[in-house]
């Protein structure tokens, strides 16, 4: 699988973020937090993926962005962690939920921990 955030695969519809909001389910792990839900709204890829930083915890849009560019790119290195397992089309969103700015070591590391939690409950 190429390590690739694709335009297409940006969440965007304003219905499926409504829907992660209304009807999403969530997995946690500090300071990362995924809310996905099965989308049957769009049908075209198997993944939508959009990130959010708090402007509440992040004053300056460059420190929003800056979050949002790391969790993006941890996203594209390790989308391949959790593709394989899924079969249907997903609507998903990261979260940073923290006032303290960690590395990106150690954000990549939490980024794969969540990623395996979210593999088990899809599972269940």
């Amino acid at each position: 699988m190429p390590f690739t955030y694709p335009k297409n695969e940006k969440l965007k519809s304003k219905k499926t973020i409504e829907l992660l909001f209304s009807e999403g389910q969530s997995v946690s792990k500090y300071p990362l937090r995924l809310v996905y839900v099965e989308n049957s709204i769009e049908n075209e890829e198997l993944i939508k993926f959009g990130v959010s930083v708090s402007k509440k915890y992040f004053k300056n849009a460059v420190d929003r962005n800056r979050l949002k560019r790391i969790l993006r790119e941890c996203y594209r290195l390790n989308k391949d962690v959790f593709s394989e397992s899924i079969d249907k089309p997903m609507a998903m969103m990261f979260f940073y939920q923290s006032k303290e700015v960690l590395s990106y070591q150690e954000i990549n590391e939490k980024t794969i921990q969540l990623f395996q939690k979210f593999i088990e409950k899809i599972k269940e």
